[in-house]
């Protein structure tokens, strides 16, 4: 692993950062194949949101900068690209600190493989994530408790992946994704009004199921609904399509989802 910031390798990182204060700063985690971010643009779209909201100002050349740093060390880069936005160091307190945010790039390097459906178990979690300030819905924000703890019990039974729900019983996400739900032939996504994160993925996939036709319904999914989905994949930047097999002790078909990878081409991703 190699550790980056703003342009400049280093080893440790200043205790008095806010991002380890407060997780006061954003994040995305990318794949890099062959020297290229895949799906940039929405990358970098939602870090600029991300930043406007939170008040960062952050100076995304740097990144541009890392990059050819990175190739100085791997002249093909492949593997995992996790870029962290801090706004740096500051006085003791809840008060912003009027400076450049600092820019924080973490390279794993892993040999360039071919994207294939995943097939996994899964099941529902019994902890449940709180409803979100409105202004910080969607966002990748460094505060990842709630995902911690999750994952934690998605470990504890085995499971790869698990659906989330909310106080209020919605389904939401998985504990690192979102989730697409086949049901009575057509195609469903929660939607995220109040919580969860709106992932590159989900949104490449919502462009091309758009572009191929296919009917995708954005709603809000209650947990009643869950014992009549007959089909359900997970996805997020790293992984397009997590298929589940077996939903607690109800088998899945998986054959929908299949098909759903090859219309839309999902181990084609740029």
């Amino acid at each position: 692993m190699l550790f980056f910031k703003n342009a400049e390798k280093i080893e440790n990182v200043p205790i008095e950062d806010r991002a380890f204060q407060y997780g006061d700063g954003c994040f995305t985690t990318a794949r890099l194949r062959n020297n290229q971010i895949e799906l940039q643009d929405l990358h970098w779209a939602r870090l600029r949101n991300s930043c406007e909201r939170l008040y960062l100002d952050a100076d995304f050349d740097l990144i541009d900068k890392t990059l050819e740093q990175l190739q100085n060390h791997y002249p093909v880069l492949n593997g995992t690209l996790k870029i962290l936005i801090s706004r740096g160091t500051g006085q003791r307190g809840y008060s912003l600190p009027e400076h450049p945010a600092d820019i924080y790039i973490l390279f794993y390097p892993k040999a360039s493989e071919v994207i294939r459906p995943q097939l996994i178990r899964s099941g529902v979690l019994n902890q449940a994530i709180g409803l979100c300030m409105p202004s910080l819905v969607g966002i990748k924000s460094l505060n990842r408790l709630e995902q911690v703890l999750l994952k934690k019990e998605a470990e504890m039974q085995g499971w790869d992946e698990a659906l989330v729900t909310d106080v209020q019983g919605s389904v939401v996400e998985g504990v690192s994704s979102n989730y697409f739900v086949f049901q009575n032939n057509t195609w469903f996504t929660p939607e995220l009004r109040y919580n969860g994160v709106h992932g590159v993925m989900r949104a490449t996939i919502l462009s091309r199921m758009q572009r191929e036709n296919i009917v995708c319904e954005q709603r809000f999914i209650d947990m009643e609904n869950i014992g009549h989905f007959q089909s359900l994949f997970f996805c997020n930047a790293l992984s397009p399509m997590k298929i589940v097999t077996q939903l607690g002790q109800r088998s899945l078909d998986s054959q929908p989802c299949l098909d759903l990878f090859r219309i839309l081409q999902l181990d084609q991703i740029s």
